[in-house]
């Protein structure tokens, strides 16, 4: 009897060009495909993910968490496959430019609403992986994982926006709520937007990237 192979696969996503983006490899002309790979015989499932993430972006030091198991025995047609997927949150400027993979195979960048063919059942995937994201950042401040070190308002309010495919998001609102959960600071600087500077700002260190927050939409 043949036992499943167990691969670990990853959806990784960023904030670049106006848009939310996944990272996809190229199989051929037709097809692409989510990071993944093997787990080493020796390697825990979390080990293994941060190396595969590390092989296809460039970066490991990043906001990486489990996100489902798929087992659907007709996943694979060619090998029963089993797998455990993670899901990553990149800032865009810490991207290596220009970074390329260790295999022959190509990456890139795809906006998660106009998505190439995919192999398998990886539309699936991220179709989930998207709604488990945007759930989270309903209850929680993962999306700073996704900026920079400093933004201002109207970055992270945008960003919001681009996460959720709404741009009819109250700034009033969005902006009491991010008061009144208070895992803002203000830095002394300010940022150039060809009219008034805009103050930026930051998490703030004591506060918990997965904490509870109130709840930013209503």
């Amino acid at each position: 009897m043949q036992l499943p192979h167990v691969a670990v696969d990853i959806v990784v996503f960023t904030l670049c060009d106006q848009a939310l983006k996944v990272c996809l490899i190229n199989l051929d002309n037709d097809r692409w495909r989510l990071p993944g790979g093997s787990i080493g015989i020796d390697e825990s499932l979390e080990d293994a993910a941060t190396r595969l993430l590390e092989e296809n972006t460039g970066v490991s030091a990043v906001f990486l968490q489990q996100l489902y198991t798929f087992g659907n025995p007709q996943r694979d047609p060619t090998l029963r496959t089993i797998s455990v997927v993670y899901f990553a949150l990149i800032c865009a400027e810490i991207l290596p430019h220009g970074y390329a993979t260790n295999s022959n195979y190509a990456i890139s960048w795809h906006s998660v609403y106009q998505l190439p063919p995919l192999t398998l059942d990886h539309a699936e995937i991220i179709e989930y992986a998207l709604t488990r994201l945007r759930y989270k950042i309903e209850y929680s401040a993962v999306a700073f994982a996704l900026l920079p070190d400093e933004f201002t308002l109207r970055e992270l309010h945008h960003a919001y926006e681009i996460i959720l495919n709404d741009q009819r998001l109250d700034k009033a609102n969005f902006r009491k709520k991010l008061r009144d959960a208070d895992i803002l600071e203000a830095v002394p600087r300010y940022k150039e937007t060809g009219g008034r500077p805009a103050m930026l700002y930051r998490f703030r260190k004591d506060a918990q990237l997965e904490i509870k927050t109130k709840r930013f939409f209503p």
